[in-house]
């Protein structure tokens, strides 16, 4: 856990540092160089001797990739919780009675339902007789 928040600091530190040797760098000059129209044939410009500030770039960028990398796989599991060992609290208890449980050996009867009735068929023409509802025994 502590390893993580420091590895953390590090990163930032490291950020800071890369960010402020880019911005000290000089730049090459005008807009042409940066895409490509400068005077020189080779691929990547005249060929220039590595200053201090390049080579911690170029080390700096490499501990800017590692370190995202290597904050990618610890942070996958999480830092964890600060709640992590606390006992929660007891549920409330309840102040309305439990129902009573029901008899072992009782038995709810079926619900009964009434017997279809039928209804004879009608000639076409003839009035229709209306039934009434079919009542349920009781």
């Amino acid at each position: 856990m502590i390893l993580y928040y420091l590895f953390t600091a590090f990163y930032v530190l490291v950020c800071m540092i890369l960010l402020l040797v880019v911005l000290l760098q000089q730049g090459k000059g005008d807009m042409a160089a940066a895409f490509g129209g400068g005077s020189s044939q080779s691929a990547f410009g005249a060929r220039a001797g590595a200053t201090l500030l390049s080579k911690a770039t170029a080390v700096l960028a490499v501990l800017f990739m590692l370190g995202a990398l290597t904050l990618a796989i610890i942070g996958q599991r999480g830092p964890g919780s600060l709640m992590g060992g606390v006992p929660s609290a007891p549920a409330p208890k309840s102040t309305t009675p439990a129902p009573a449980p029901a008899a072992p050996n009782t038995t709810t009867p079926a619900p009964t339902t009434p017997a279809p009735t039928t209804v004879p068929p009608t000639t076409p023409g003839a009035p229709q007789q209306q039934q009434p509802p079919a009542q349920p025994p009781k």
